[in-house]
């Protein structure tokens, strides 16, 4: 199963349920020598699976494009981009799923989750004081809380950063697929546009 969401028209996201075994993922994917070095790292069968399929996901919307899909680098954060291309990625995976967000021109974050009773647990080191009065305890606002949060992490890309301290989501109703993020530190203030769906494992937001 696999869903395409068009953002706009610089920003294309696909979610796809994970139904292929590692030779199937692996048998049309080029990877680099880092990537196979990182792969090997990688011990659990089922998040060997889940990495592969992230980046079929990738290439498979690289593709759609009309690109050359050469395979991934990591620059000195972690953050992966594609190689020989200006377009900006971001990949996230949660059990038997995995995503992938292509944007023409600007840093993109994505992030899948299911809803998950645990996140009443990290709400004190997630969550302003603001945010948690917002939330209510709903497990289901949390969730959107989190999600969104760790878009903008993975847009924003570099160290040092806290979800409490540094990434903001502003209030929202409930259901709302179109909140409003941001990402302030001392040297450095952005205001960002986040798309949620309800849709596969339960979320998937798209930060840009």
């Amino acid at each position: 199963m696999t869903f395409q969401l068009d953002i706009h028209s610089d920003c294309i996201a696909t979610l796809r349920s994970i139904t292929e075994d590692e030779p199937t993922l692996r048998s049309h994917l080029p990877l680099t020598v880092a990537e196979e070095e990182e792969l090997a790292l990688i011990t659990h069968p089922a998040q060997r699976i889940e990495w592969l399929a992230c980046r079929v996901a990738i290439q498979q919307l690289v593709q759609a494009q009309g690109l050359n899909y050469s395979g991934l680098q990591k620059d000195e954060f972690g953050k992966p981009y594609l190689i020989d291309s200006p377009w900006h990625i971001s990949l996230s995976h949660t059990g038997g799923w995995a995503a992938a967000v292509l944007h023409r021109s600007r840093p993109v974050g994505i992030d899948i989750e299911p809803i998950r009773e645990q996140f009443k647990r990290v709400v004190p080191r997630v969550l302003s004081e603001s945010e948690i009065v917002d939330a209510q305890g709903d497990p289901n606002r949390l969730a959107v809380y989190w999600c969104a949060k760790e878009a903008l992490y993975k847009l924003y890309g570099k160290r040092q950063l806290t979800f409490r301290e540094h990434l903001h989501v502003e209030p929202f109703a409930d259901g709302a697929e179109k909140l409003v993020g941001h990402v302030r530190l001392p040297d450095h203030a952005e205001r960002l546009q986040i798309n949620c769906f309800r849709i596969g494992p339960g979320l998937l937001a798209v930060a840009y």
